[in-house]
């Protein structure tokens, strides 16, 4: 656990397409500036605002909305080294902290000095073809090769640290953070990896007569996966998919730059958090 966390410079933001989430983001502004703290709001696609985030004009960026939101803004933060606390107006919430009932309680606990900083991994992701680099990211949750639109499975290899792994007959495979191991990772039979850890995960989705096994590779591995084919396509965090030729190579390692949160409490929270999201999605089952 990191020392405490008092910022002195917090921004507010929130998605322009979430009118519920700009209204409450303007009410935490209001209330901080009640407590004598200014804290300007603003969306967080506004590129005035975002540049001042990367020009480190802000010491934490305070972000009402859903997971997704939060996503978009580690993004745009982590560069900079800015730290996220997520105030959840969405449905799951495994990345946000607090939400609309106790988000002021959560504030008066960091302007309090109550806070810590949780360093996150990201992946560093190049799309490589016949040796010439085509493009690169940063992922938090997940760099997934699949099938685009058409119906038939797409044949993909795995190497890890130059090595040959294996090969998949399968509609995709998931490169994920711990981070993403909650996410589309989850939702494909994978593991869960506590948040603190720097390993990859590699997920196979709906395979066919190959691997059905998840793989937690070595922390510091790289992972390269390769297009038999030319109806793959990558994507880098859910973003818009960039369609692949036959041979293309997507290389992910763990990203220099981390993203960062701000918690509170013990590390535990992650396993409570867990276990209430899971109560939740549990039709039928006692609560």
């Amino acid at each position: 656990m990191s020392d405490a966390f008092i910022p002195k410079r917090p921004v507010v933001t929130a998605h322009q397409k979430m009118p519920e989430a700009v209204t409450e983001a303007k009410a935490m502004s209001v209330y901080l500036k009640d407590k004598g703290i200014d804290a300007p709001c603003g969306l967080i696609y506004d590129e005035d605002l975002r540049k001042r985030v990367r020009a480190g004009e802000f010491d934490v960026l305070i972000v009402a909305g859903g997971d997704g939101t939060v996503l978009r803004a580690g993004h745009l933060c982590a560069p900079s080294g800015v730290p996220i606390l997520g105030v959840n107006l969405g449905r799951l919430g495994f990345l946000t902290q607090a939400d609309r009932r106790d988000w002021r309680e959560y504030f008066d606990k960091l302007f309090n000095g109550e806070a810590w900083i949780e360093h996150r991994m990201m992946l560093r992701v190049e799309h490589i073809r016949a040796g010439d680099p085509m493009g690169e990211w940063t992922a938090l949750n997940e760099v997934v090769v699949g099938r685009g639109q058409m119906l038939r499975p797409v044949r993909l290899t795995a190497s890890v640290d130059g090595r040959p792994l294996t090969r998949y007959v399968a509609d995709g495979l998931i490169a994920s953070t711990p981070t993403g191991s909650t996410a589309y990772a989850l939702a494909a039979g994978g593991p869960i990896l506590p948040p603190e850890l720097r390993n990859i995960l590699l997920v196979p989705i709906a395979p066919h007569l190959s691997v059905d096994r998840a793989v937690v590779l070595a922390e510091g591995s790289s992972v390269s996966i390769a297009s038999a084919g030319e109806n793959a396509v990558l994507s880098v965090d859910g973003q818009s998919p960039i369609s692949l030729m036959e041979d293309d190579h997507i290389d992910i390692r763990a990203a220099e730059i981390n993203a960062q949160f701000v918690r509170f409490g013990d590390p535990g929270y992650f396993y409570r958090n867990l276990t209430a999201h899971m109560n939740e999605n549990s039709l039928g089952m006692p609560r």
